[in-house]
């Protein structure tokens, strides 16, 4: 009796980056303004493009956030929210000084939706808390669906007028992503527990190196550097470091680091970009892809204008 062949496992692309040690520092994409819709129906592959929306309200949105360089997410409660709620809309922005301003409505009627576009010229406001969006996009990424929604259910319950569940926010493979808007920070590689503990401490002002993504403000060969910055001196508060000077050579870049507040130290932080081997990079790749990743090659601490400590990074 021939003993059948067992089906083929199925291909998840965030279990085969965990396995391949997939770097995440210097991933998150660049961002400093979220457009935010409630969809409670079913999110099409390509999310906001896809949704059975009148199409002049749509090409008006996608316009305004092209100008603006926004990007667009449907958004919705864990479990789909309730339904007696008016579905609402955000425009979420993060300003180069460090201000945070949102303008938050709601929509009936797809031509609601225009006030967007007005928002996005608005003022906003400030002093609204963060937002956690946790992607769990299944059918734009399995792994999305797979390692998204345990971590949006663990959130919701930690933080429900906080959290939600967003459309495809970038990096499949480092599943579960949560974005932390308008902060402008990613995080990933996260499961239930992890995400807690990254939320509560992020809500606290203590952002650590360990499942961080970058900083949307940032470049990154600059988000890898205040990573490896953060793996030395420890956690800090969003805005206790910033980048004062990048200089480029090739595939080489010098990045300075300085500390905001008293005590903390400036450093100078190398940074070497590589090209990874091809893999299937998302659940549904059709071919093998390679992506660039950013190696810290050294880091030195400077004090009084001279380097000490140097500390080479393997």
């Amino acid at each position: 009796m021939t003993t059948p062949t067992p089906p083929p496992a199925r291909f998840l692309c965030s279990d085969a980056a965990r396995l391949r040690g997939d770097p995440i520092a210097g991933t998150a994409p660049y961002g400093s303004v979220w457009i935010l819709v409630e969809y409670r129906a079913g999110w099409p592959f390509n999310g906001f493009d896809g949704v059975g929306l009148d199409p002049g309200i749509k090409a008006r949105v996608n316009s305004a956030a092209r100008a603006s360089r926004a990007r667009v997410l449907l958004i919705r409660r864990h479990g789909r929210g309730r339904t007696d709620e008016r579905p609402r809309w955000a425009v979420l922005r993060h300003e180069r000084g460090g201000a945070h301003r949102q303008e938050w409505g709601t929509w009936d009627d797809d031509r609601d939706l225009a006030r967007i576009v007005t928002a996005l010229d608005g003022p906003g406001e400030q002093g609204h808390p963060p937002v956690v969006l946790v992607c769990a996009h299944g059918l734009h990424d399995t792994c999305c669906a797979v390692r998204g929604r345990p971590v949006a259910r663990a959130l919701s319950e930690e933080w429900p007028q906080l959290v939600w569940e967003c459309t495809h926010v970038g990096g499949d493979r480092f599943a579960a992503n949560v974005a932390v808007a308008p902060d402008g920070v990613y995080y990933g590689d996260l499961d239930a527990r992890s995400a807690v503990k990254v939320v509560e401490d992020h809500l606290a002002n203590r952002i650590h190196p360990d499942h961080l993504r970058g900083y949307t403000d940032l470049t990154p060969p600059q988000q890898a550097a205040l990573s490896a910055v953060l793996h030395h001196a420890g956690p800090s508060g969003r805005h206790d470091y910033a980048v004062e000077e990048t200089l480029r050579g090739d595939d080489r870049w010098r990045v300075r680091v300085t500390g905001r507040l008293a005590g903390l130290s400036t450093f100078e932080v190398e940074v070497h970009a590589h090209r990874a081997p091809a893999h299937p990079l998302t659940c549904r790749a059709l071919s093998p892809s390679s992506a660039v990743y950013y190696d810290v090659t050294s880091l030195h601490v400077r004090e009084g204008g001279r380097d000490e400590i140097p500390d080479r990074i393997a």
